[in-house]
């Protein structure tokens, strides 16, 4: 049985932990919310990294086999970091689906919401760089996305008015699928969806990292599917949040 430690700056990660629970479904998995210092999108990335070591050693202290960096800000600014301090550390971040949505798309348009510090981290920049040339990328900041996932907040005319705001402009732009670059935003997507409509495809990155999470703890050779399944949960700050998603995976 692997025990599989997962973060994020607050509950969106549990949108990774559904994904890797369908596939995995007999390992141990320890979950840290880091929601007193949610969101992670607007700070630096140096106090990204620090909290990425603080909680990296959290879950190594509770046998954690491999981290899962289930926050697409936190990859894009902490990962290649907690990779070089910690190198006996199987580590595994969040990647931009921008290759999927290229070769998905039919208006040649594609749109990307994430946090600002995704969209500056290099691994998006490269990972963009590779596709820009064959089809036009837009981007939006989700703006009080996390907020609305953290709050519970996830249908209903509040939701769909913050949600429109940033999506629009996407589809303004003629952008036929749209890339969710930030671990919460999965959990609004029923209300992305119906504010697209039909002719718009939505990519949750979440079952690519779940797929990538299976196969390096068999490149590791640690042992899987001997159960029995079990979750701990572990917040930085108020638990209702963390509850309150948690209940809906």
């Amino acid at each position: 049985m692997a025990t599989i430690g997962i973060f994020d700056s607050g509950s969106g990660g549990l949108s990774v932990y559904r994904e890797l629970v369908k596939v995995l479904p007999k390992e141990r998995y320890v979950y840290f919310s880091d929601n007193a210092h949610c969101p992670y999108g607007e700070k630096t990335a140096e106090y990204i990294q620090d909290r990425a070591r603080a909680i990296t050693d959290i879950l190594l202290g509770m046998g954690a086999d491999i981290i899962v960096v289930a926050c697409n800000t936190a990859t894009a600014a902490a990962i290649a970091t907690l990779r070089t301090e910690y190198p006996e550390v199987p580590f595994i971040g969040m990647e931009p689906a921008v290759k999927p949505a290229a070769l998905g798309t039919k208006s040649g348009v594609i749109g990307v919401l994430a946090t600002a510090g995704t969209l500056k981290g290099s691994k998006y920049l490269k990972t963009r760089g590779l596709y820009e040339d064959d089809v036009k990328i837009v981007e939006h900041v989700g703006q009080g996305f996390v907020e609305l996932v953290e709050g519970g907040i996830l249908d209903g005319p509040k939701a769909e008015s913050v949600v429109r705001a940033s999506l629009q402009p996407l589809l303004d732009a003629g952008a036929d699928t749209i890339v969710l670059g930030c671990t919460h935003y999965p959990f609004l997507r029923p209300v992305i969806e119906k504010l697209a409509g039909p002719g718009v495809k939505v990519i949750d990155p979440a079952p690519a990292v779940a797929r990538q999470t299976v196969r390096v703890l068999q490149e590791r050779g640690i042992e899987t599917g001997q159960g029995p399944f079990s979750v701990d949960l572990y917040f930085s700050g108020e638990p209702e949040s963390l509850r309150r998603i948690f209940a809906l995976v």
